[in-house]
C-alpha cells in the first residue's frame, strides 16, 4: 500500500484488481484522488484512509482493469455517423432495402441517406446493393451507404448525379468507379472514388461536431474506453475539422478521452514546415502518427496481394512504394512517425523492406529514432517468413481481432486455404514486437470485450465455427487485455497509464466479471460496470 498524502476521493474495495499482487493474495480495493491511484491494498488497509467527503464504491466482487486504450478508431466518423444508418445487424440485401426504404419514408426529399456496416459475404445471395437496388427503395434521396470495412461503398442514382459521376467519369487515382457492361456507373465504389460522392455532402456545422464528439465519448466509457488513437481516412477532408473539435473540447475541460491524433501523410510537406512532432500536446490530447495506406481492403479486394485472389486479381497499391519510403525517411528524420495502412500479404512485405532499409540505415548513420516507434496498421494478412521479419524492425503492430470475426466468410471465399496467414496474432506476439488492438470503428463496435474474445478464441461471438478458426493464432486473455491497456500506453511513452499501481492515472474500467479467469465463451457477454477517466467515475450503472 502507498499513500501520497492527497486525499481520497473516492475509494473501490471488495474487487479484484487485474496485474495487482500483494504478496500472496489479489488486492482488493484502491484509494483515488487527483486524478490517479494513491493507494492499493487489502478491504481494512484503504477504508482505514476513509475521510470526510470520500465516496466509497462496493465493487462487489468485481474485476477492474486499466481504462481501455483503442489504438486505432475513426473516431471522427464514428461520431458523426452514429446518427445515421446502423447496417451491421443486416442479415440479407432485402432487409437492407427495407431499412432504406423505412428512412426514406421519415425524410424530406432530397435529404441524405447515408449509413455503414452492411457485410454482402454473411448474406445468402452474397449481392451487393448496386444503383438499381437503391432507386427502387429511396428514388427520391441520395443515397451512400459504405460496406463494412470503409474501402467499398454503395451509392444511388441520385447520389452520383449529386456527385456528377456519370459514363464519362475518369477513375480517379486510387480508386474505381465500378461500371456495366454499357459503360455506366454501377453505383458500386472503391477506395477513393468514394470521396467523389461524400464531397457533395454539406460538412456539419463546429457545434454538430463537438456534439457528437461529446455524445461518442460517453459511448466509449459504455464500453470501458478511455483512451483513443483518431485515425485520419484517405484523402481525408475532415482533418482540420476534426482536430479543431478536440482542441475546443480540451480547452473548455470537456474532453474525457485521451487522444492522439493522427495527421495526413499527403500533407507530410506542411507538417514537417511547421515543425510539428509526434507526442506534442498534454496528458488529453496529442498529435499522434502521420497516416499513409500501402493497399486497400479484402472486402473491396484491393488488399494488395503476392498470388491472386481465388475471385479476383491481386488487389492494388494505393500508394508508390518508393515514393513512400521516402515520406517514411523524411518524417523520420523530422521526428515524425508514421502509421501505414497494410492488409495483403505483398502490402506488408513491401513495407517490411522499406522499415528494413531504414533500420539499416539508422544503423550505419547513427541517427536518433522518433519518440515513439512507426507502426503497421492491420498487418492482416502476411507470409510466416515476414512475419520472421518483424524482429529487427523496431515498429509497433496495430491489430484488430473483432474485424477478423466479419471476415471470416470473406477470406475462406477470396483466399481459400492462404486465410491461415491472415490475422496471425499469436504468431505476430511471438515475434516480441508491441501488438495493440483495436476495433477500426466503425468497421467494427468499439467493444474491446468483443475484441479480446476474438483474439482469445478465434470466433464470433456466438461460438462459431466449433473450436475456432485457424486456432494456432488464438493468445492468453491476460495478453489480450495487454494489449488493450499496457502496451499501447507503454509504446506511446503513456507509462502513467495501461497499469493498475499507485502513482497511475486512475483511468479504469470495471468489468461484471473476471474475464482473466472465466470461461473465453463468457467474455462476450460480459458488461462494463463503470468506467473512471482522471479518477472521476463518468460511466456507472450499478
Amino acid at each position: 500500500m502507498t499513500i501520497t498524502g492527497a486525499r481520497p476521493e473516492i475509494i473501490l474495495f471488495n474487487g479484484v484488481f487485474a496485474g495487482s499482487i500483494a504478496a500472496n493474495s489479489p488486492l482488493e480495493a484502491a484509494a483515488v484522488g487527483g486524478g490517479r491511484i494513491l493507494a492499493l491494498g487489502r478491504d481494512d488497509e484503504i477504508l482505514r484512509l476513509f475521510g470526510r467527503g470520500t465516496e466509497t464504491v462496493d465493487l462487489g466482487g468485481r474485476l477492474v482493469v486499466p481504462g481501455f486504450i483503442d489504438t486505432h478508431i475513426h473516431f471522427y466518423e464514428w461520431a458523426l455517423q452514429r446518427r445515421g444508418l446502423s447496417l451491421d445487424d443486416i442479415a440479407s440485401l432485402d432487409a437492407l432495402i427495407s431499412r432504406v426504404r423505412d428512412a426514406a419514408g421519415q425524410r424530406a426529399p432530397g435529404e441524405w441517406i447515408m449509413g455503414q456496416g452492411w457485410n454482402e459475404t454473411d448474406w445468402a445471395e452474397r449481392r451487393m446493393p448496386t444503383r438499381e437496388v437503391l432507386d427502387c427503395a429511396a428514388p427520391d434521396h441520395p443515397v451512400l451507404l459504405w460496406r463494412c470495412d470503409l474501402h467499398l461503398a454503395a451509392a444511388n442514382s441520385a447520389a452520383l448525379a449529386e456527385a456528377g459521376i456519370g459514363a464519362d467519369t475518369p477513375d480517379p487515382p486510387e480508386g474505381r468507379i465500378e461500371r456495366d457492361e454499357q459503360g455506366e456507373p454501377t453505383g458500386i465504389l472503391r477506395e477513393l472514388a468514394i470521396n467523389i460522392v461524400r464531397r457533395a455532402v454539406a460538412p456539419p456545422g463546429a457545434d454538430q461536431v463537438r456534439d457528437a464528439f461529446t455524445a461518442a465519448a460517453g459511448a466509449l466509457h459504455r464500453r470501458g474506453v478511455t483512451g483513443i488513437h483518431d485515425v485520419r481516412l484517405m484523402a481525408d477532408r475532415d482533418g482540420g475539422r476534426a482536430f479543431r473539435a478536440f482542441q475546443r473540447l480540451d480547452q473548455e475541460a470537456r474532453l474525457d478521452l485521451r487522444a492522439w491524433v493522427t495527421l495526413p501523410g499527403q500533407r507530410l510537406d506542411e507538417i514537417i514546415g511547421l515543425g510539428l512532432r509526434t507526442g506534442f500536446g498534454n496528458d488529453r490530447l496529442r498529435i499522434g502518427h502521420v497516416k499513409y495506406f500501402s493497399d486497400g481492403g479484402m472486402g473491396a479486394r484491393t488488399a494488395w496481394l503476392i498470388d491472386p485472389y481465388l475471385d479476383a486479381e491481386r488487389g492494388m497499391p494505393l500508394m508508390d512504394m518508393a515514393e513512400l519510403a521516402r515520406d517514411i525517411d523524411a518524417a523520420d528524420r523530422a521526428g515524425l512517425s508514421v502509421m501505414v495502412h497494410a492488409v495483403g500479404d505483398r502490402a506488408n512485405r513491401e513495407l517490411i523492406d522499406i522499415f528494413d532499409a531504414l533500420a539499416s540505415e539508422r544503423t550505419r548513420s547513427g541517427r536518433a529514432r522518433p519518440a515513439i516507434p512507426h507502426r503497421i496498421e492491420h498487418v492482416q494478412m502476411i507470409r510466416p517468413e515476414d512475419v520472421e521479419r518483424l524482429r529487427r524492425l523496431g515498429v509497433a503492430l496495430c491489430v484488430t481481432p473483432a474485424n477478423m470475426t466479419l471476415d471470416i466468410n470473406l477470406i475462406d471465399m477470396a483466399l481459400g486455404e492462404k486465410g491461415r496467414w491472415t490475422y496471425p496474432f499469436r504468431q505476430l506476439m511471438d515475434t516480441g514486437a508491441p501488438v495493440m488492438f483495436s476495433s477500426d470503428c466503425p468497421v467494427c463496435d468499439p467493444a474491446p470485450l468483443l475484441g479480446m474474445h476474438a483474439a482469445v478464441t478465434r470466433q464470433r461471438a456466438d461460438g462459431t465455427p466449433p473450436g475456432g478458426w485457424y486456432p494456432d493464432a488464438r493468445v492468453a486473455p491476460a495478453e489480450a487485455l495487454k494489449a488493450y491497456t499496457e502496451t499501447p500506453a507503454s509504446v506511446h511513452g503513456a507509462g502513467d497509464l495501461g497499469v493498475i499501481a499507485p502513482g497511475k492515472r486512475a483511468d479504469l474500467a470495471v468489468l461484471s466479471e473476471n474475464i482473466l479467469a472465466a470461461p473465453p465463451p463468457r467474455m462476450p457477454g460480459a458488461s462494463v460496470d463503470m468506467t473512471l477517466f482522471d479518477g472521476r467515475i463518468v460511466y456507472r450503472r450499478f
